[in-house]
């Protein structure tokens, strides 16, 4: 059974095919208590974000992964297979700490994604569709990912899509306070984004949300540094035209945005520019809304050329970060190796506690026979060592005859080290 990582990203893929292959929280919760009882492919976690759609996996072989991704998506599994990448054993479990930890995001060092990869961690777990083996993997990514962002510069300062958008708010409008920001869904990237134009400073924030209750926590949470508004949904197309940059995200698996709401709008506006920004996977806000005159319409692939300027110091420390994944995942199989060679070490311990049974009761025999304890100890101790490195001479002397002296060589400096610790162990007592 090997641990895979098999997906696409913003690096393989279009959006129009991360669309395809996009899973909305219900949908997913849904195919994964389906295949819990599919005994051939039931250890499995999914991520599915703006960026990126991922299945780790414990399995005996990729191709199985693969055919459910395409088959659950209604996709051509020769298509896919253009686009997807596919790590094991070793590299899967550095894959999946890269990306917990913000060193695979299009936003070097974002800290939602650590967020979105235990969410998806959790539905896996209701959906009963975890062995321990992979939550171990998970947790241990989880403290790797905490390791990262606390002891490198990846964890500072904080980089998110969030901030690209308020960043790119800044480019297009010289003068923030005077700037009206629509967000269109409460969800966690649109509150960032609501929280970074305030900070710098924005006139007025318009919340839409489909549930009032999270769009008045958002609003709770932004009023003390700029005017804030909240706005039915359904009056989402008649409010367009009061907002110069809009912000959507809403998780919809259809557009909420349309040309002719952002056609109308710009009219109502006399035709004063506005940026859009499209946040969502699906996306929200129709494309050919880039053709009106004055609307600068962005997705989630055209991010990555505003923020480039803001990433120089994290690629620096990405470097640093690297390494601690690096290590921290050999860590991780280092110890998976030891605790799969404990079943072993535990049959050869109690295989030597057989032997000491058998010289004691030999001992015991000869004993009751009125012969001599020293003697009859002498020769217990030699027997019972005699056995229980009979299977360490054999396997120096098969090592001694093959061609390759390297493995008689590896037995026999490790077999003394050992011996000289012990020695030495014993002469400090």
């Amino acid at each position: 059974m090997s641990f895979f990582a098999l997906g696409i990203n913003h690096q393989t893929a279009s959006v129009e095919l991360r669309e395809q292959v996009a899973f909305n929280p219900e949908k997913l919760s849904q195919l994964l208590a389906e295949q819990s009882q599919n005994h051939a492919l039931n250890d499995m976690v999914v991520v599915s974000t703006c960026n990126r759609t991922e299945v780790y996996a414990m399995s005996e072989n990729a191709d199985m992964v693969m055919d459910w991704l395409a088959q659950v998506n209604d996709i051509d599994v020769k298509y896919l297979l253009n686009h997807v990448y596919r790590y094991e054993n070793a590299q899967a479990v550095t894959h999946l700490m890269r990306v917990a930890s913000g060193l695979d995001s299009l936003m070097l060092g974002e800290p939602q994604i650590l967020g979105q990869v235990k969410s998806a961690f959790a539905l896996a777990k209701d959906a009963h569709t975890v062995s321990a083996n992979l939550n171990g993997i998970f947790e241990y990514a989880f403290y790797a990912a905490k390791r990262v962002r606390s002891e490198t510069a990846v964890g500072s300062h904080a980089v998110s899509m969030g901030y690209a958008v308020a960043q790119l708010a800044l480019q297009v409008f010289s003068q923030p306070e005077k700037l009206t920001v629509m967000v269109v869904a409460a969800g966690e990237m649109n509150s960032l984004v609501a929280k970074h134009l305030a900070e710098m400073g924005v006139g007025r924030v318009l919340i839409c949300n489909r549930t009032r209750e999270r769009a008045e926590a958002l609003a709770q949470e932004i009023s003390h540094r700029v005017e804030v508004e909240i706005i039915d949904f359904a009056e989402l197309s008649e409010h367009l035209y009061r907002a110069d940059v809009i912000s959507s995200c809403t998780g919809s698996l259809h557009q909420v945005i349309s040309y002719l709401d952002v056609k109308k709008a710009l009219k109502k506006r006399r035709y004063q520019q506005m940026l859009l920004v499209d946040l969502a996977v699906p996306r929200d806000i129709e494309p050919k809304v880039a053709s009106l005159d004055g609307v600068y319409l962005y997705g989630v692939d055209d991010l990555q050329s505003v923020i480039d300027d803001n990433l120089a110091q994290r690629r620096q420390a990405a470097l640093e970060a690297e390494i601690m994944v690096n290590q921290l995942a050999t860590e991780l199989l280092t110890q998976q190796k030891v605790k799969h060679a404990g079943s072993t070490i535990y049959a050869f311990r109690e295989q030597g506690d057989v032997l000491r049974q058998e010289e004691l009761a030999w001992a015991m025999s000869r004993i009751t026979q009125n012969e001599s304890i020293e003697k009859v100890m002498e020769n217990f101790s030699h027997r019972l060592t005699q056995k229980l490195l009979h299977p360490t001479s054999i396997l120096l002397r098969h090592a001694a005859q093959q061609e390759d002296p390297s493995h008689f060589e590896w037995l026999r400096d490790n077999l003394q080290d050992i011996f000289n610790k012990r020695r030495k162990s014993k002469n400090e007592k």
